[in-house]
């Protein structure tokens, strides 16, 4: 009967469709950065070291556990899903829904970096930049949130880390993530050409990634919490209340809950 009902309840989760999301999130970036990090600066520029590539990738690996680690594992890789489910530590739900989410993350990565190309223009320049620091804020806001229920992790090292590999990414446009970094340079040398860039991209990942943790990832996101962001009520209210019913509902759904994760039901 559990193996009927399971299936069901798990489908009308909020959690389980916050998995699906982070894993797809987490695949879309894991592969921008590897892509990013191995093209070459411009049209005519030569490849990057064969290092570049594989830095980044294990740099970015370390802020995907630290965002989404918590959540879905971060596992953003169908072959280690697999591996999982063969173990019995995931079932065949959470795994066929992981591995989906997880290719959709890597197509919808590779269409949108092919489409802006390496042209060299303006436009590449703002997604790199839009891109680099979506990562790069959503590693703090997830920093920021096991602080704030203090777990204890390395968060400093998972936010230098996600710098590095924005920079490594970024090679084309300067990896510049800061608004400030760039106004200093341009002040004193008089070039303001593409200026507009280097705040615009940075501000639109910024913003797109603290929504994006904030109202569907963080331990504290609720429906109730984004009416309160939309209509400026107090938040701090609705979050103390969401996490409270989010710990009681953790409790009494325990058991089935790990029954689900290890396939045993």
């Amino acid at each position: 009967l559990w193996c009927e009902i399971y299936p069901c309840l798990e489908l009308q989760s909020r959690r389980f469709w916050c998995c699906l999301l982070a894993e797809g999130a987490g695949t879309l970036i894991f592969v921008w950065v590897v892509l990013g990090a191995s093209s070459p600066a411009g049209p005519k520029e030569v490849p990057p070291p064969p290092l570049q590539p594989a830095l980044a990738a294990g740099l970015v690996a370390v802020s995907l556990a630290h965002c989404f680690g918590e959540i879905s594992g971060a596992q953003v890789n169908p072959a280690l899903t697999m591996a999982f489910l063969c173990t019995r530590k995931l079932d065949a739900l959470h795994a066929a829904g992981y591995i989906l989410a997880q290719c959709l993350g890597a197509i919808l990565a590779s269409g949108v970096f092919y489409l802006v190309g390496i042209e060299g223009n303006a436009g590449q320049a703002l997604g790199m930049e839009a891109f680099s620091t979506f990562q790069l804020a959503l590693t703090i806001f997830a920093v920021e949130d096991h602080q704030k229920r203090e777990l204890g992790e390395p968060g400093i090292s998972a936010t230098g880390f996600s710098v590095i590999a924005g920079a490594l990414a970024g090679t084309f446009s300067g990896g510049s993530m800061n608004p400030a970094r760039s106004l200093g340079p341009a002040v004193v040398t008089g070039i303001w050409e593409h200026h507009w860039v280097y705040w615009l991209g940075p501000i639109l990942g910024a913003v797109l990634a603290g929504v994006s943790y904030e109202f569907f990832f963080a331990h504290s996101a609720s429906r109730e919490k984004l009416v309160a962001c939309l209509t400026c009520r107090d938040i701090e209210i609705v979050e103390a209340a969401s996490m409270s019913r989010s710990s009681l509902s953790a409790a009494v759904h325990a058991k089935p809950a790990c029954k689900g994760e290890h396939g045993t039901e």
